[in-house]
């Protein structure tokens, strides 16, 4: 799935230089002029703009070139072609490496679900191979899934590349059948999983062994949930050595890892009652527990949004706490930013609980920048998926069913708090003006029950954090005078400052009253707030404060705050 776009101008200073980054952009046409501007102001021979893609899957860059002016590259040397070189695989064990695996699954996706398998078991078990090698059709069909884009980045022969693979995968069945038949792959059941791990310490072949060994104690279990039961199992008992532990640890690393990529994995494992944040949640908090352990004992929310871990999932989470399993944390933590950069709703009857999550997984993800991704990775993933949760039909779904404009307008406020990117900044504050804009917005607080002094707080309150939420000078200023003009339709209809100021009530008791108005806390600021600051102002002058102020230096303490907050003391 296509990502982010941006822009890169490169130049050729002289004819025999290399090309070389000049800047980046995200706007097409601002890259193009400043190549033609190098062309004309003679600061390059030659320009070329190109186009970078960020595959999520990859997280790496796509590069098309777009434009090329000028002086034309010279001509370099063809390096001789090595078709062997070319071959992503060459020998069995090349069948057995992380990416190598990926592929098998992919390629083999579906009579891998048929049967309930990984790659990792596939290639460890002698009666799997021979399975897939009688159907036949399955086998042919992965090979030439393999072939034909490998043909077509590297020019050879798909027929050739086929009759590389078929080979290749003929030896690798022989192997894993022959010491099948030889009894080669230890016994889990006969003999502990430590005194295994230590005997094949020191054999060239141990990965492969142990792999078997692992392999085949899981044939005898049915169910992702009871497979990785038996996982931890092994775990629980592997040796203390250093050697023969990661001999163990290893393989069954690899495995959680491929069984966490199956989505009817993830869900045995995690729970089948979660939907896809909540899983997304429950891997973050697999991969970094510590920060997340540590973010959910300081923030409520936060402990109310990540799940519980349970059964082989909380078991594995007690592994990864002390600090084992580094690449299977990686890698949950990578698939949870492609998550966040697809299109799947998190959770699709609730988007309130989406927004919640994501600000949960957000703040967990932060804290732990540096670990296992980048600041810049989980910014961008997070940048994305708030694009989502601007659209009509996220923001529809969130606000649809409210009835009461202000609690509206109050949930597009925390829509605002929570998006990033200046892209989905900009969306969000226009739901946010076009709500508080709206004529029925208006009429429900000139008209509505509640009393002039809550709807003045609930204002300032929704003017206050509107001002927090990192919007653009543009939109933060449309929000603030859109609610400071509202406000003082409501000051002037209800006369809240004149009748504070009448109220039978002590002299400090008004006087906090409207300084908490004129510093925008009882008011949005604007003209209600001015209006209460300037009777703030006359009762500060007037004799009778002074008086009481002279008998209660408590109350001066108290009241300072806000009168500096009002712009009425130093």
């Amino acid at each position: 799935m296509a990502g982010p776009v941006h822009f890169e101008v490169f130049a050729r200073k002289t004819p025999q230089a290399g090309w070389v980054l000049q800047t980046a952009l995200e706007s097409r046409e601002q890259a193009i002029q400043l190549a033609d501007d190098m062309l004309v102001d003679k600061r390059a021979v030659s320009v070329r703009v190109t186009k970078e893609t960020l595959d999520v899957q990859t997280m790496e860059f796509r590069s098309v070139t777009i434009v090329t002016k000028g002086a034309p590259e010279p001509p370099r040397p063809k390096a001789a072609r090595d078709d062997k070189s070319l071959m992503v695989c060459t020998a069995p064990p090349d069948l057995y490496t992380v990416h190598a695996r990926e592929l098998i699954g992919r390629v083999l996706d579906g009579w891998l679900d048929r049967q309930g398998l990984i790659p990792f078991e596939l290639l460890h078990r002698a009666d799997l191979v021979e399975q897939l090698e009688a159907s036949g059709i399955e086998l042919q069909h992965a090979l030439q899934k393999i072939a034909v884009p490998e043909s077509q980045s590297t020019g050879q022969a798909v027929h050739e590349i086929i009759r590389h693979y078929q080979r290749l995968t003929d030896q690798a069945i022989e192997r894993v059948v022959r010491t099948g038949r030889n009894d080669g792959f230890p016994n889990l059941g006969a003999e502990p999983i430590a005194d295994v791990a230590r005997r094949l310490a020191n054999k060239s072949d141990r990965a492969f062994l142990m792999g078997g060994a692992i392999a085949a104690a899981m044939g005898g279990v049915r169910g992702w949930r009871a497979k990785f039961e038996l996982l931890m199992n092994l775990a629980d008992t592997a040796p203390e050595e250093a050697e023969p532990a990661a001999l163990v640890h290893v393989a069954i690393e690899q495995i959680m890892g491929e069984i966490f990529n199956v989505r009817q994995g993830r869900a045995d494992v995690l729970g089948a009652t979660l939907d896809v944040g909540g899983q997304l949640a429950a891997m973050v908090r697999l991969a970094v527990p510590v920060e997340a352990n540590l973010l959910a004992q300081a923030d409520k929310r936060v402990a109310a949004v990540l799940p519980p871990l349970n059964g082989p999932a909380a078991r594995l989470g007690e592994h990864m706490a002390r600090g084992q399993y580094r690449l299977l944390a990686t890698s949950l933590s990578r698939r949870v930013l492609r998550e966040l950069m697809g299109p799947r709703r998190l959770r699709p009857g609730d988007p309130s609980g989406e927004i919640d999550v994501l600000r949960t997984m957000a703040m967990v993800l932060t804290a732990s920048a540096g670990k296992f991704l980048t600041l810049e990775e989980a910014q961008l993933a997070f940048a994305e998926r708030s694009k989502a949760l601007v659209g009509a039909d996220f923001v529809e779904a969130y606000v649809g069913t409210v009835g009461n404009p202000l609690i509206e307008a109050d949930m597009l406020v925390r829509l605002c708090e929570n998006v990033t990117g200046n892209s989905a900044k900009r969306s969000a504050a226009r739901w946010l003006i076009a709500c508080v804009s709206a004529l029925r917005f208006e009429r429900s607080l000139r008209e509505g029950e509640a009393s002039p002094g809550s709807k003045l707080a609930s204002l300032a309150d929704l003017q206050s954090r509107a001002q927090a939420c990192g919007l653009s000078p543009k939109d933060q200023a449309a929000i603030h005078e859109t609610l400071g003009r509202i406000g003082d339709m409501v000051e002037v209809q209800g006369k809240v400052t004149a009748q504070i100021a009448r109220a039978p009530v002590p002299l400090l008791q008004r006087l906090a009253l409207l300084l908490r108005m004129a510093c925008g806390q009882g008011c949005p600021v604007g003209p209600a707030s001015n209006r209460a600051r300037a009777e703030a102002l006359r009762l500060l002058k007037g004799p009778e404060l002074r008086r009481v102020l002279a008998g209660d230096r408590e109350a001066v303490e108290t009241l300072k705050p806000l009168m500096q907050a009002a712009g009425l003391a130093a």
